[in-house]
């Protein structure tokens, strides 16, 4: 079953769920505000798409941050700071097995994630 992370504010977290629930897809939503984060988790993600893919440098919480916090950072220190700051991911991320799709896309749901 596939997972859903985001959080519940986000439109576009909005769309994807909408589109799921309209196709009768089951998942599990795992909300990165109230759920937090699990470093290994993060870590393969990472291993999978690397840090750039993942962080979403046009958030509120990434422009909320000190300028201090936001430079200079290598992927281990970006690591960290996702880990501090979940909502740092771009959203959604939906996680079908090794499977893993950032951001929505109705086309790409629907190549992606068999309803049977």
């Amino acid at each position: 079953m596939p997972t859903l992370y985001g959080i519940r504010s986000c439109d576009t977290v909005r769309r994807a769920r909408r589109w799921l629930d309209g196709h009768g897809i089951a998942y599990t939503w795992h909300d990165l505000r109230e759920d937090g984060l699990d470093a290994a988790q993060l870590q393969r993600w990472v291993d999978a798409l690397g840090i750039d893919a993942l962080l979403n440098r046009k958030s509120r919480t990434w422009r909320d941050l000190p300028s201090g916090r936001r430079e200079r950072l290598d992927d281990a220190g970006l690591q960290r700071l996702v880990l501090e700051h979940p909502t740092l991911l771009r959203r959604p991320l939906l996680e079908d097995g090794d499977e893993l799709a950032v951001g929505f896309s109705a086309t790409d749901y629907a190549a992606r994630i068999d309803p049977e």
